[in-house]
């Protein structure tokens, strides 16, 4: 078996888990390629005889891999995924982090997962996405997210206007710091902070969630993920802030900006057990209650 690592850096903290996985590897026969962010580092530390998993580009050409392991927390599991999707192979996540969230394999199951993974005992969960179609180039080839898109202020006090439209049809004007569209899986990230509803990765929606909203009548709504949303924002000043997950890019007003689901779904790995509503209790102590 064939196993590509992708990591953003190489903290202290981290070697013991990088020196079970290698460890893992060699007992189990199995080929570990490293993202060139940490082969450096992993190779001077460790002098472990890998491959190279190298730039974007270069890895489409690997077809033999079998799996992605980001190593890292949530946000390496998110900067992971291009990978996984120009290569085709699902992706699974290292948790070193905080919350660990997507990246859901922990210290205390690392070995235990990685057998599951050979002895093919797992589901494969595949997570809807966002896609930008306009501005397309905005991004460039990466103009998708996981998560969410946000429009957001600058570094102004003043809040901005956004209208926006479902397939065409006029939904609200918000007035407020930024508004959020979440995905499914997103539902649990920045939207659930500033108050959005929990949303199971299985169903077929999208989330629109204000930040900040200066208006009492104004709160989030689930709309089909079959639609395409149109925001077109105003304010003060000359730009706002568009993310795409954790990449920003400021953008001048009244730019009509374009949503829909992507056509691609991100193949994750899910072992038994894991699930949706487990991981809701145990990360985010979900209907926590001293009576229970």
């Amino acid at each position: 078996m064939k196993i590509a690592l992708y990591g953003t850096e190489v903290r202290e903290e981290f070697l013991p888990i990088y020196k079970r996985l290698f460890e893992f590897a060699k007992t189990n026969n199995i080929d570990i390629l490293l993202h060139e962010k940490i082969e450096n580092d992993l190779r001077s530390l460790f002098h472990y005889n890998t491959g190279i998993f190298e730039k974007f580009r270069t890895a489409i050409t690997q077809t033999d891999i079998h799996f992605l392991l980001s190593i890292g927390g949530d946000g390496t599991f998110l900067s992971a995924v291009p990978y996984s999707l120009e290569m085709m192979i699902p992706i699974a996540g290292i948790n070193c982090g905080r919350l660990g969230f997507l990246a859901d394999i922990t210290d205390e199951t690392l070995e235990d997962s990685l057998q599951n993974m050979i002895e093919g005992n797992y589901t494969l969960e595949k997570r809807s996405m966002l896609e930008l179609i306009s501005p397309k180039a905005m991004f460039g080839d990466i103009n998708f997210a996981v998560n969410e898109l946000t429009v957001h202020k600058l570094d102004n006090s003043s809040m901005i206007k956004i209208e926006t439209y479902i397939n065409g049809e006029f939904l609200v004007t918000y007035w407020a710091d930024g508004l959020i569209i979440a995905t499914p899986t997103g539902s649990t990230a920045y939207s659930l902070s500033v108050g959005g509803p929990v949303v199971t990765p299985n169903v077929s929606g999208l989330v629109i969630t204000p930040i900040a909203s200066h208006n009492l009548t104004v709160r989030p709504v689930v709309v089909p993920d079959d639609v395409e949303i149109e925001l077109i924002i105003e304010g003060r000043g000359n730009q706002f802030l568009v993310s795409v997950d954790h990449r920003s890019v400021p953008l001048d007003f009244s730019t009509s900006i374009k949503i829909k689901k992507a056509s691609v779904t991100v193949p994750t790995v899910k072992f038994n057990g894991h699930t949706f509503y487990s991981t809701l209790r145990n990360k985010m102590m979900w209907g926590a209650d001293k009576r229970n």
